[in-house]
């Protein structure tokens, strides 16, 4: 078609032109895989930027963020106009006149390259193609990656294509904020936004401009002149580019002379700088979330979402006040009780060595077995030569001269904790305490723990009776069992005791054997009901762990996690409707556009009778005279006839320690305990879980009824909303000591009054009538009626109920909760 231009002047030039354009299309296309990727239309319409995603409470509070480079997307309006002036001063003066390459800034490059001053003359377009597009990396590259010279050839082509691309469809206001959204500021501060605030803890719109000339002079080389590692280059740095915003009319020389002698003001801001500082909440809803990416597309750390939890702030930091406190004292105790001596005792109260044990299996030690040919002398001079380390404490982080031996034997003795709350009647988390402190402990104690859940397990077994037909009512003997169980062919018998080693030999009601956990009637009701049941039963209302059906199922051998069990007892708060809790609750784009809301599935798997049955079971713990949750009492849980259902566990040998608290509101699991199994409390004293597991829950509700902006109140739990037709106000025993068998017997009983809901009270008549006579010496004659609150001091109140339940326990020698 060329030779119809007879002018070979104009052939020749057409022909150029129309090679260039064949090319540019071979180019694009990247024709037999010789160019690598260029982006096209629909990439540059729609540019990817790697935003992190924020996790927020629900009630909006920000309290992580995921990403693999730490950004947060800005608005033009919402940068500082002495950061547009020093980026273009400093990058592109000419940025408003090209479209995207500027050849005067090309010829000047070169030839300042030539006379050995090296510039470069890429425009700000040009850095924003290859930031966005990476034009530049090898799968961008094609066959010619291996070509030193046609490589850079290449890359340089397709950046001025994609660089013409973006002036075509965008404007320059949108081409700045983009590229000040995507360039790196060093410190893993990507975008002009984190950077403010990592240097100066600002907002983007409130940089001066000697802080905006720092940060764009930094895009030079971001270490060489990071502010934070070399203070003095960073000033040069920002003078210079004080200089070019003077030298292009954007400051005046007064300016610019007061500017370049204002002295660095830093100031670290608030931001997360490393994804890799996990929280146990935000560990637990990336997990949470893994399917629902995989199965939508999106990527946690690349996609900018706004992820809402069912978290609820106020609680959360309530939960983990009353966690630390708590367990600042338990480790006091801990190892005040153990001195010099070490914890560690298997279920037959066998010394271990754990250390040594522990150490075994430790990958290096196999590496040191081989290469020191099994000589233990060697291996031992590995594991105990001392280094520097940084440990946990509860008074900080502290450096220490420990060898691995000596960091094994320390952590072996840490007490950890797990702690959750649910709103069963919406399946939303609330509080989410995975442990003690995530940066030295990973290990999450709400979901990925298992333990032993002692006499927490006891309701499941009640719930079996309750099924069966049994009533609160019907009672049975505390005595000596044996209970036979076949095992590989052979009958064997199994005995429980109770943790006092003594029996009552007196007639229970279902209620009160399971408010005092008395284990030998909690192994008369299983052998009864089945073990099978048990099981079933437990695995109906929301324990999703393998339990082995045996004898002694119901006594919490089985390893079970914080989560089943709150979502097991919130079966029960939720009229018998078991609900899959949430943690997230909705994701938004970065926009605030509503991606996916997450609703709780449910299931009835109780009767509202059975399940109404069970609450008022629990009460008994309180209720109940010796109930194991009496020690509740000595907080500030009693206002307003509130009342309370609960449960302690203790598993054997005090190693695991169990509270599960139920108000008319909320759910909440507690477990106490060290990592190590066979660590553990030395005596009841120490270990028991009403002594443990139930003052952080304690502590929890008190800050939580105190805040009246949480929302939570003081209360009892509603009336049943059907009829009741199992009995359930029955005869409570009541017991004295008798001096020669060392056993209680039953003297006489107290009828319960029927119970109205809102106007029971915990206390026994016997205890307000002691209640009445303080207030008659108080100067408060009148008889206190059931429902009334006492007249007298909250300090009084307490100390009287400490003195009560002191009384009570010597009368009725309860049995310390070992397995309780």
């Amino acid at each position: 078609m060329f030779k119809e231009i007879h002018n070979k002047y104009l052939r020749y030039t057409a022909i150029f032109i129309y090679s260039i354009l064949l090319f540019f299309c071979a180019l694009q296309l990247n024709f037999l895989g010789l160019f690598g990727y260029s982006p096209s239309y629909k990439d540059i319409k729609a540019p990817t930027q790697s935003v992190g995603s924020e996790l927020y409470t629900a009630d909006g509070v920000l309290i992580g963020r995921y990403f693999k480079e730490n950004r947060t997307p800005v608005a033009f309006d919402q940068i500082a106009p002495s950061v547009i002036n020093a980026l273009i001063a400093t990058e592109d003066a000419r940025f408003y006149k090209h479209m995207g390459i500027d050849f005067i800034s090309l010829v000047s490059s070169g030839i300042s390259t030539a006379s050995g001053d090296k510039r470069g003359g890429s425009t700000i377009t040009q850095q924003l193609a290859k930031n966005l597009y990476r034009t530049r990396y090898n799968k961008s590259q094609g066959v010619f990656k291996s070509i030193p010279v046609v490589s850079t050839i290449m890359s340089k082509l397709k950046e001025w294509m994609t660089a013409v691309k973006l002036e075509a469809n965008y404007s320059k206001e949108e081409i700045l904020t983009m590229y000040l959204n995507t360039v790196s500021f060093g410190n893993n501060a990507y975008g002009i936004k984190t950077a403010a605030r990592t240097y100066f803890d600002k907002e983007t719109n409130k940089l001066e401009v000697p802080e905006s000339a720092l940060l764009i002079g930094m895009l030079k080389a971001t270490t060489l002149y990071n502010p934070t590692r070399n203070p003095e280059r960073s000033v040069e740095r920002r003078n210079v580019a004080l200089s070019q915003m003077n030298k292009y009319g954007f400051i005046n020389t007064q300016e610019y002379n007061r500017y370049k002698n204002t002295p660095l003001k830093l100031k670290e801001g608030l931001v997360d700088n490393n994804g890799d500082e996990d929280s146990y909440l935000r560990t637990a809803v990336a997990k949470y979330l893994e399917k629902w990416c995989d199965d939508n597309g999106y990527d946690l750390y690349e996609d900018g979402l706004k992820i809402y939890t069912t978290i609820d702030s106020k609680l959360q930091k309530y939960a983990e006040e009353a966690v630390n406190e708590q367990m600042k004292t338990l480790q006091k105790r801990f190892y005040n009780a153990w001195g010099k001596e070490e914890p560690w005792y298997d279920s037959e109260n066998n010394k271990v060595d754990f250390p040594n044990r522990a150490r075994q299996t430790l990958p290096i030690y196999a590496m040191l077995k081989k290469k020191y040919d099994n000589n233990q002398d060697s291996i031992d001079a590995y594991f105990d030569r001392k280094k520097k380390m940084t440990v946990f404490s509860w008074s900080g982080n502290r450096d220490t001269l420990f060898s691995t031996m000596d960091s094994i034997r320390y952590y072996g003795k840490i007490l950890n904790a797990g702690m959750m709350t649910l709103d069963p009647f919406e399946g939303k988390i609330k509080v989410w305490v995975g442990g003690i402190d995530h940066e030295f402990f990973k290990y999450d104690h709400v979901n990925q723990s298992k333990r032993q859940a002692g006499s927490t397990f006891k309701p499941f077994a009640y719930l079996a009776a309750l099924q069966s037909g049994l009533s609160p009512c019907d009672t049975f003997v505390d005595k000596p069992v044996s209970i036979a169980y076949q095992e590989k062919g052979k009958t064997e018998y199994w005995e429980p005791k109770n943790a006092s080693y003594s029996n009552t030999y007196s007639n229970m009601s279902l209620r009160l054997a399971m408010a005092r956990s008395v284990n030998t009637i909690t192994a008369q009701v299983t052998e009864k009901v089945g073990s099978d049941n048990v099981v079933k039963w437990a695995h109906e209302v929301g324990i999703d762990s393998k339990l082995q059906s045996v004898p002694s199922v119901s006594l919490g051998p089985n390893d079970v996690s914080v989560y089943e069990m709150v979502r097991a007892y919130g079966t029960f708060l939720n009229n018998g409707i078991k609900t899959d809790p949430i943690l997230v609750e909705k994701i938004t784009d970065l926009d605030g556009n509503l991606i996916e809301e997450f609703k709780a599935k449910t299931k009835r798997v109780l009767t509202e009778e059975i399940s109404w049955l069970m609450l008022y079971m629990l009460r008994g713990g309180m209720e109940e005279p010796g109930g194991t949750s009496q020690a509740l009492w000595e907080w500030d849980l009693w206002k307003k006839n509130n009342q309370i259902g609960g449960k302690t566990g203790t598993s054997s040998d005090y190693v695991d320690a169990w509270y599960m608290g139920i108000t008319k509101d909320l759910v909440t699991g507690v477990w106490v305990g060290c990592d190590e199994r066979t660590a553990h409390f030395k005596n009841s004293e120490t270990g028991e879980a009403s002594r443990t597991a139930l003052p952080i829950f304690a502590k929890f509700m008190e800050k939580v009824y105190h805040d009246e902006t949480t929302g939570y109140t003081y209360g009892p739990f509603p009336k049943a909303k059907v009829k009741i037709n199992i009995k359930y106000n029955c005869p409570t025993p009541r017991y004295v000591p008798d001096t020669t068998t060392q056993d209680s017997v039953a003297v006489d009983s107290v009828e319960q009054q029927e119970p109205v809901v809102e106007e029971l009270d915990p206390l026994t008549p016997e205890q307000m009538e002691l209640i009445n006579q303080q207030q008659k010496k108080a100067g408060n004659p009148t008889t206190t009626p059931a429902a009334a609150t006492p007249p007298i001091s909250k300090k009084e109140e307490r100390e009287l109920k400490r003195k009560l339940r002191k009384e009570e326990k010597e009368k009725a020698k309860l049995d310390p909760p070992n397995n309780r």
